[in-house]
């Protein structure tokens, strides 16, 4: 399989530095585009190669794109690209290989980013927590202004982007476009109300784009060499390749680059080496930890957006967690719930009181203080708390779908820590 987005990183080698990139065909999408591509040449090619956004909702990025007000559609002033570099999703850590070991092709994916929707300041919103990516990001900007890839009339085409790496105080909510937009202008982490929507008023009320890091690092290669290539990498119905990711009791955790569509089983066995000695895969949330648990019974599914949506789940960010049969699927979720209770804005009661609520019983569950018509409120909090449009943003139906799967797929359990009144695994030597 062609390696694409990690084509310049691979086990012990130091991270790319400008010269690498460049003898290796960096910055030539950029060099070309520059020179012989208009804004609306490239704007194409990304929406005819169906790529679509890393970062966990799939929504295709030449779609998005398209919603930005252009010429004379666009008032005076400046517009806006934002890399979302929060990477705050339980069990996600795809970004930070990006960032650390290749940081031109993400700087390179934004500069031509920016070129397709016109804007003129990009920023780098980035966990404060991933200290070393922001260091070489920041050595590797200050090549590029060097090199006249930044700055004013960059490749003496005219065109001028600024662009700065801005780390984060670090809260989940800032995943959310519209509250890490508030973040980014020095506001509460709020999400806002939609719309309008951020590619008409987004950054100090001005048209803004917010992709993923690595969507973003997609783009050179599409404008390089085009969507037909791009198209023809994946295996299913999505396009390109992906950057998938395994956690858990396996023998081989870690992130590999494979085509869109490769199998959970091919990802699990082939390269996370399967489960550990003495253990049996129960269930795993195929793209991070707010997406739906599925079973041994889907493991030949193929990791694309539609096929994982219609098995009830979601392909995320494509980073999947593993339970195994000696872990308490109970107190897996009472981990996650945990989190994302505390990592909730406050702005609305469903989330802000809802989770705590859940939490506790939960907690009450996992304990042996549980009761049977605890059951019965967890599906009362699942419907309302889960449901979009009852909540400010997708944070708590979010937080609700790893809650909900495990009901359906691993009832029993929770029935045996009730009847009792102790979590099983505990004796076992489970956890």
């Amino acid at each position: 399989m062609e390696k694409v987005l990690t084509r310049n990183i691979s086990p012990g080698k130091a991270p790319t530095d400008i010269a690498a990139y460049e003898a290796n065909g960096g910055y030539s999408a950029l060099r070309k585009a520059m020179t012989v591509m208009s804004p609306d040449d490239c704007r194409q090619v990304i929406s005819d190669s169906n790529l679509r956004g890393r970062g966990g909702a799939g929504f295709p990025t030449g779609m998005k794109w398209s919603f930005v007000p252009m010429g004379d559609k666009c008032s005076p002033g400046h517009k806006y690209l934002v890399c979302n570099a929060d990477e705050m999703e339980p069990g996600t850590f795809k970004d930070r290989l990006l960032m650390e070991f290749d940081p031109h092709q993400l700087i390179e994916g934004m500069i031509l980013s920016a070129y397709c929707i016109g804007a003129d300041i990009s920023y780098i919103f980035i966990r404060g927590e991933y200290v070393v990516a922001i260091e070489r990001l920041r050595a590797a900007l200050a090549d590029c202004y060097a090199r006249g890839y930044l700055g004013e009339n960059i490749l003496g085409s005219g065109y001028k982007l600024e662009m700065h790496v801005h780390p984060s105080a670090g809260r989940y909510i800032c995943g959310e476009e519209t509250a890490l937009i508030n973040a980014l202008e020095g506001k509460r982490a709020n999400p806002r109300a939609k719309p309008p929507f951020p590619q008409v008023s987004g950054l100090w009320g001005r048209p803004t784009i917010v992709n993923n890091v690595e969507t973003l690092c997609n783009i050179p290669h599409i404008i390089d060499r085009g969507a037909d290539w791009f198209k023809g990498l994946g295996v299913g119905e999505d396009a390109g390749t992906k950057l998938f990711g395994v956690s858990g009791r396996v023998k081989n955790p870690g992130c590999w680059e494979l085509p869109m569509g490769t199998s959970v089983r091919e990802i699990l066995e082939d390269h996370a080496g399967g489960m550990q000695d003495g253990l049996q895969l129960k269930g795993f949330l195929p793209g991070g930890g707010s997406t739906d648990f599925l079973t041994r019974d889907h493991l030949d599914l193929a990791m694309d957006y539609n096929v994982i949506g219609k098995a009830g789940s979601r392909m995320g960010t494509g980073t999947m967690i593993i339970l195994d049969d000696k872990t308490c699927p109970v107190g897996m979720v009472l981990n996650l719930i945990r989190f994302f209770a505390h990592e909730s804005c406050g702005f609305c009661t469903p989330c802000r009181d809802g989770l705590p609520w859940s939490r506790q019983v939960l907690e009450d569950i996992e304990n042996g203080r549980g009761k049977k018509e605890d059951l019965d409120t967890l599906e009362y909090q699942i419907k309302y708390i889960g449901a979009i449009g009852n909540t400010h943003c997708a944070l708590a139906p979010g937080a609700m779908e790893p809650l909900q799967s495990a009901l359906k797929y691993f009832r029993e359990d929770f029935e045996h820590h009730i009847s009792g009144r102790a979590c099983p695994y505990r004796s076992v030597g489970g956890s």
